[in-house]
């Protein structure tokens, strides 16, 4: 497959290749504006444009060592280890692979219109201390991602600081404050800290549940409080009311806004979305869709599970991410090794368990070390 996503992500990848003020871009080498080391500028888009992923240190990164060490050795030796080690990169975690994919986008978008400002911006937030940010720039720079905008607040919550990014999507592997972010109204998910990045680039993929994720929570209240018979008859009686809203709407609508760009010029598109949604489609389907339709947004795959694991068929998408609310969907993703994000909002989240190891959240030994004794990222 030679899609513009995979070009693109070569650009990010292997530029050396070329000579210098040359990129492969399209199947053509093409003169583009180069820095003084003869690699390509990538435009890095001004917040009020763009599409705003912050995405935690141990998201991004794989941090393991250092949790070891400040949990056995505590915080002075955590920062000295980070210290003594800023020029050894930190290895991917689970949302490096999104990042690459999302940043592959850019360039794609730029190629078909170098003045495009609508793209996406990604933010590193961290509750380390600023000393150790040292090496966090450093293994931004090895792994050659456009990172621009670094968050360090040594101890203190970064979600306080998340809507002054104007942040879109807040990824953690924190439980808790993803919980605090979506209160406040920012879409976020938390992503279990070792499971794996995909590797293939050749489009960016991204899975999303329908209820409590794209659309409210309402119709699996209904399911919840009178049963799964009178939540069948619930949707086929509002077929015609669209859901409300849920918390990665946005997220979704911003995807598909970009997805358009690319089929106005009628060139092939590097973004895929799938609805992958555990909703029958002979009995509760037709709300789904026609929720989708009222809102304007076309999705591009739309699978309903009827209760299925959805585990196998996301093993098929390979997703970059995949968004749903209920702990089994993500334990039946992440048993396939797929970075699956849960989306603690809603019915299905009002008792508080962890998607590690189904552990009551307020259990902090699955956080990461940072410039304060206390948990964060």
């Amino acid at each position: 497959m030679n899609s513009p996503l995979l070009r693109a992500t070569r650009r990010i990848l292997c530029p050396d290749h070329l000579e210098a003020g040359k990129i492969l871009a399209m199947g053509k080498t093409r003169t583009i504006s180069t820095s003084s080391t003869g690699r390509p500028h990538r435009k890095t888009p001004k917040p009020k444009d763009a599409c705003i992923i912050c995405v935690s240190s141990r998201a991004l990164f794989d941090l393991r060592e250092g949790r070891t060490i400040m949990e056995d050795q505590g915080l002075e030796q955590y920062i000295k280890h980070m210290v003594d080690s800023e020029n050894t990169p930190l290895a991917p975690g689970p949302a490096f692979a999104f990042v690459q994919a999302i940043e592959a986008v850019n360039l794609a978008l730029l190629e078909i219109n170098p003045e495009e400002k609508n793209l996406f911006d990604v933010v590193l937030m961290s509750e380390n201390h600023a000393q150790c940010g040292v090496r966090y720039l450093n293994s931004i720079r090895h792994h050659g991602l456009n990172i621009e905008r670094v968050c360090l607040t040594a101890g203190r919550p970064v979600t306080s600081y998340l809507s002054a990014y104007g942040t879109h999507l807040y990824l953690s592997t924190d439980h808790e404050k993803v919980k605090d972010a979506l209160k406040v109204g920012v879409p976020a998910a938390t992503l279990p800290p070792y499971s794996k990045s995909i590797e293939e680039n050749d489009e960016l993929r991204v899975a999303f549940d329908g209820d409590a994720v794209l659309f409210s929570d309402e119709a699996e209240a209904v399911a919840k409080r009178e049963g799964l018979f009178r939540f069948f008859d619930h949707e086929t009686e509002n077929e015609d009311i669209p859901l409300q809203k849920g918390p990665l709407i946005q997220f979704a609508w911003i995807l598909g806004q970009m997805q358009k760009k690319f089929r106005q010029v009628q060139t092939e598109c590097p973004i895929r979305t799938y609805l992958v949604t555990a909703r029958s489609a002979a009995s509760a389907g037709s709300r789904a869709m026609k929720t989708l339709r009222s809102w304007g947004l076309d999705i591009d795959e739309a699978h309903f599970m009827a209760g299925a694991p959805k585990g196998p068929l996301l093993d098929k998408i390979k997703p970059h991410l995949f968004f749903d609310d209920q702990v089994d969907n993500i334990k039946s993703s992440t048993e396939y090794g797929l970075p699956a994000a849960h989306v603690p909002w809603g019915v299905a989240n009002e008792s508080k368990v962890s998607i590690h190891e189904g552990k009551d959240t307020s259990d902090t030994s699955e956080n990461p070390p940072c410039a304060q004794e206390k948990a964060s990222e």
